[in-house]
């Protein structure tokens, strides 16, 4: 039986449908939990706030996409503006848009969960049939060390010469032409994102996807999700249209991430246990260089190399691990921190220019509760994340690392981000990032990986849902996604919450 998937446009009456499950989101965790639903003859429909976009829609225009398919247009930030916050508003999620990097997640992150925090069931071994399965699915696969980007070079180079941990990541690609515009949505459909994938499968076996339709809540009565109503939105300015969709599932799914997920939770007056607390977004520093030799960091897949070897610190020491981002106009002008003219010089040597991450691994450290996700006077979300001594530590050591790594694998000039910038012109000069601050509105701060805020667990005052994923206090609710996590994965997220997703079938579709 093939499915359907309408768009704003098509949704020009109320709709009011019944069905087993309804999800609420269309990325990593919703798309491989719908596809296994199907599968099981289950009747299942989603709906997505944002739109339904193909590779004909992928032009590389960054003034097009930002709007298009991120939140808040592209200026999602943390409530006191410190943060930029990259998240992916589309059909297919942040799957769409995200780098494709992959990795399963570190033993060390799942012996944390069931040390500290009682998950059980979620180690090495229970996770690899579920592991085995989406990696097959999505063509998940070692990038080749010889097709490495000259950006990506800069991070493998540096390392080696430090006699640093560096190793070759894995994608989720198929036939990559190496364009680098991954963040813009695949153009040659390379990409085995959920769009492709998993919510093809699911189409193909009867699922219903409502596009641009945003989740206003869910209605409880009794302790069971009996509706989730929805707004239909104008895909050009994100305006409701007065159009209601209304589902009336058997189970209610919600898989909208680690911001907007425990938002949905508490527009639906689900504030028990700890909704939208110990959010975590593995805080991003970036360091830029300048090379004589041409760098081009806006071509070529755009991580396909990284470093954990300042991954464990130690257990009273925040740890970090080293990635390339993709430099393009927008991205890179957006990123720098200065003004006028010194913006125009900084633009200027684009071609030449290399930079490199430091993300945080939040959560692991005994007094670290990352960030809390709440709803404003209006309704709408709020994100606060502090900026803790212990965080504003490893920002520090992170600044100092990665301007080795640039000096090792020959920059002219390394900067820092902040305002004004650090400007090291030989590795002695690594010594002034000791003299600079820390922290919020220090310098630049970045997020790509949203985690936490609906965290699993056995105890309901610590957690908001089971270890089968089930609300502890509704019980035909489940939350899938990346929000179950009790701490930041150090690792990208994506294929961490493919395979939870996959494990959570079995009981979602137990539970109609």
């Amino acid at each position: 039986m093939k499915g359907s998937l309408t768009i704003g446009t098509d949704l020009t009456a109320d709709v009011e449908v019944s069905c087993d499950v309804a999800i609420v989101g269309s990325g990593a965790g919703g798309a491989v939990l719908a596809a296994g639903l199907v599968e099981r003859g289950l009747k299942v429909v989603m709906i997505e706030e944002g739109g339904y976009f193909t590779r004909a829609d992928f032009d590389g225009d960054e003034s097009k996409v930002f709007p298009m398919m991120y939140q808040d247009r592209g200026t999602r930030t943390s409530a006191d503006i410190a943060i930029t916050v990259l998240q992916g508003r589309t059909v297919g999620g942040g799957t769409t848009i995200n780098w494709t990097t992959c990795f399963r997640t570190p033993e060390r992150t799942l012996e944390n969960w069931a040390r500290v925090h009682g998950v059980v069931g979620y180690d090495a071994a229970s996770l690899a049939p579920h592991f085995d399965a989406v990696e097959a699915r999505l063509g998940i696969e070692e990038w080749p060390v010889s097709r490495i980007n000259a950006n990506n070079d800069v991070l493998y180079r540096g390392c080696k010469e430090l006699g640093w941990e560096v190793t070759p990541l894995r994608r989720n690609v198929r036939g990559c032409a190496d364009s680098g515009y991954c963040g813009m949505g695949c153009p040659v459909g390379a990409k085995q994102a959920m769009h492709r994938t998993y919510i093809q499968d699911a189409l193909d076996l009867g699922l219903t996807v409502h596009a641009d339709v945003r989740a206003d809540r869910f209605v409880v009565e009794n302790g069971r999700v009996t509706a989730v109503h929805g707004s239909v939105l104008e895909r050009d300015t994100g305006r409701v249209t007065g159009t209601k969709v209304v589902v009336k599932p058997k189970v209610a799914v919600s898989s909208c991430g680690a911001i907007n997920g425990p938002s949905l939770l508490l527009r639906s007056g689900l504030e028990d246990g700890p909704v939208g607390r110990r959010t975590f977004i593995h805080p991003v520093i970036a360091v830029p260089a300048q090379y004589e030799r041409v760098i081009n960091p806006f071509f070529g897949a755009p991580q396909s190399v990284g470093s954990h070897h300042f991954f464990d610190r130690g257990e009273d020491k925040v740890g970090f691990f080293f990635e390339a981002p993709p430099i393009h106009p927008v991205l890179a002008s957006l990123a720098f921190s200065g003004f006028g003219l010194e913006t125009y010089e900084f633009m200027e040597t684009l071609p030449h220019l290399s930079a490199q991450l430091a993300l945080h691994v939040d959560g692991l450290h005994p007094e670290d509760d990352g960030g809390t996700v709440s709803l404003r006077r209006d309704g709408r979300t709020r994100l606060d994340y502090p900026i803790r001594p212990f965080l504003a530590e490893a920002f520090q050591e992170a600044h100092k690392a990665l301007a080795k790594v640039h000096f090792a694998a020959g920059a002219r000039r390394v900067l820092s981000l902040h305002a004004p910038m650090t400007d090291m012109r030989s590795e002695a000069d690594i010594a002034l990032l000791d003299e600079r601050e820390y922290g919020s509105l220090k310098h630049q701060i970045f997020s790509a990986h949203q985690m936490g805020g609906c965290a699993m667990g056995p105890d309901p005052e610590t957690s908001v849902v089971d270890l089968d994923l089930r609300h502890h206090a509704v019980e035909n609710l489940f939350v899938v996604d990346g929000s179950v996590f009790p701490t930041s994965l150090g690792v990208n997220p994506s294929e961490t919450i493919y395979a939870v997703a996959h494990k959570a079938r079995e009981a979602v579709a137990a539970a109609v």
